[in-house]
């Protein structure tokens, strides 16, 4: 049976993240104070304190999130809850494809660190030119999905940007958009839940942010994974350097194919899942995708226990 890692995206943040990992794991504690010296602010200090606004920010909370999975992890190998080596396969929800790369051994930690911080910042900066939002709807496919958005295509652009999993589709776009399509969501026969968001993510909205981004991957050094990374644009497996840089590019302005990904991973022999980092939420969604899969959570240092 094949293992796999996998790694949240935004929205996993939480105050206090990382920090008793840190306490107790030094090679953890390493990881937050290289990420405090690349960037040269205390990440460690607002991953660990707040205030919960500033960790929210687009900006921040990328590079919080991806730093709090690789501390998480390096913690796991130190304790021989899992081996550096273990995983057939690993992938991340958006920003979390970033931490499966780099513990792939396709990226190294500062430019990792360096790209998920600039993502951050030119993914906030689009949301401030382009105001827009995202609403998640429960209880519609795909097919119903895209017919309401383009039931309010004459309020702003609007389309799916993340297909969680069953019954979970998340749309994105223009503001007056996203609240004509959560007030008709009902008549499509499902229920809808405005996200709070900077912006409208994996929409349109976000080219811009994605053209800028695309001279920051140039300057970062990608090499081949050393185990199967999954590819949220279109759930295939990271080749070539240039062919990862292509794929980060698309993934910014177009839709996370989460349950694809693990559809695929599934059907390509991984039956048991270790969700590595904060929060719950990749380990919440394996259950809707597939309740057969083992999945195991290592968001603290007390699941940390060999």
């Amino acid at each position: 049976m094949s293992e796999a890692a996998i790694y949240p995206g935004q929205g996993a943040q939480q105050v206090g993240m990382g920090r008793d990992v840190a306490d107790r794991f030094s090679a953890a504690a390493d990881v937050f104070a290289q990420a405090d010296a690349v960037l040269g602010f205390p990440l460690s200090q607002l991953c660990f304190e707040g205030p919960e606004d500033k960790l929210g920010a687009t900006d921040i909370q990328q590079p919080a999130i991806f730093t709090t999975s690789v501390a998480l992890f390096r913690a796991a190998v130190d304790a021989h809850v899992v081996r550096a080596d273990q995983f057939a396969a690993m992938g991340g929800l958006s920003l979390g494809e970033y931490s499966a790369l780099h513990l792939a051994g396709a990226l190294g930690f500062e430019d990792a660190l360096r790209l998920v911080y600039r993502r951050g910042q030119l993914m906030q900066q689009s949301a401030e030119a382009a105001p827009g939002g995202m609403v998640s709807l429960m209880g519609l496919d795909e097919e119903k999905a895209l017919a309401l958005c383009e039931r309010v295509a004459d309020q702003g652009r609007l389309s799916p940007a993340n297909f969680n999993c069953p019954g979970q589709i998340v749309i994105s776009g223009d503001r007056a958009a996203c609240e004509a399509a959560a007030a008709l969501a009902d008549e499509f026969g499902g229920r809808a839940i405005p996200l709070k968001v900077a912006g409208a993510f994996h929409s349109a909205l976000m080219k811009p942010a994605a053209e800028a981004f695309r001279e920051t991957l140039a300057t970062a050094a990608f090499a081949k994974p050393t185990c199967r990374v999954i590819a949220n644009v279109d759930a295939e497996y990271h080749t070539d350097p240039d062919a990862i840089r292509e794929s980060l590019y698309l993934q910014v302005y177009n839709p996370v194919r989460w349950q694809a990904c693990v559809e695929r991973l599934v059907a390509d022999g991984c039956r048991a899942f270790y969700e590595i980092g904060p929060n719950r939420v990749l380990t919440g969604l394996m259950r809707k995708i597939d309740r057969s899969a083992k999945t195991t959570n290592l968001s603290k240092a007390d699941d940390l226990n060999p």
